[in-house]
C-alpha cells in the first residue's frame, strides 16, 4: 500500500521531477539518480501533471507499481514533458512557467457497485477489451462533475461509448497522494 509521504520527500520528488525535465531537455537522456530513502525506494504507482497557467501542458504515469518511486518520478516526468501525444515536446523556454503536480497512487481495486466511488478520494480504471480509460482523482473535482460524468469520461477516455461502464466494462478505484509546486 505505501506510506503517506511526509513534506520533505513529497519536496524531493517535485525538485527530482524538475530536474528529471531540465537533465532531459541539456543532453537528451533520463537522469541517473539514487536515494537513501527507503519510502521513495518502495514501488508504487505514481502520475505526473504539467500545467501551465493552469492549463494541462502534460500528463504521464504508471498506475501500477513498477519501480521505485523516484525512478517512476523521473520515468513519467520526461514522458509527461516530451512524450504526452497531445501535446508538442516542452521547450526550455516553456520550463519556467510550467507547474509540477505528482499523483502517488494506492494500488487499483476492482469494484462491482459505482456507489463505491467517492468523488475527490478516487480516481477510476475502465477496462473493456484492449480499452483501458484512467482518471486521477482530482479530475472530477476540477471539472465539477458528479459519479456518472466521471464515468462517462472514463469511458471516453478508454475509446468506448460513454455508457459502456453500464454494461461489462470492468471499473477499478484507487486514491493518490497529490501536490505540487
Amino acid at each position: 500500500m505505501g506510506k503517506q509521504l511526509n513534506d520533505q520527500q513529497k519536496n524531493t520528488l517535485l525538485k527530482l521531477a524538475r530536474n528529471a525535465i531540465e537533465h532531459y531537455l541539456a543532453t537528451g537522456r533520463h537522469l541517473s539518480q539514487q536515494t537513501e530513502d527507503e519510502t521513495l525506494q518502495e514501488k508504487r504507482g505514481a502520475f505526473v501533471t504539467l500545467k501551465q497557467d493552469n492549463q494541462l501542458r502534460g500528463c504521464i504515469g504508471y498506475a501500477l507499481p513498477y519501480k521505485p518511486l523516484y525512478e517512476t518520478i523521473i520515468d513519467v516526468s520526461v514522458s509527461a514533458a516530451f512524450h504526452d501525444f497531445r501535446f508538442p515536446p516542452l521547450t526550455k523556454e516553456e520550463l519556467p512557467q510550467t507547474k509540477i503536480e505528482i499523483s502517488v497512487l494506492t494500488p487499483p481495486q476492482k469494484i462491482e457497485d459505482v456507489n463505491q466511488i467517492e468523488i475527490g478520494k478516487h480516481g477510476i480504471i475502465i477496462t473493456k477489451g484492449m480499452h483501458k480509460g484512467l482518471l486521477l482523482p482530482q479530475v472530477p473535482v476540477e471539472w465539477g462533475w458528479d459519479v456518472e460524468t466521471f464515468l462517462s469520461n472514463g469511458c471516453r477516455k478508454a475509446g468506448l461509448d460513454e455508457d459502456e461502464w453500464k454494461r461489462e466494462a470492468q471499473i477499478e478505484i484507487f486514491s493518490a497522494q497529490v501536490f505540487s509546486e
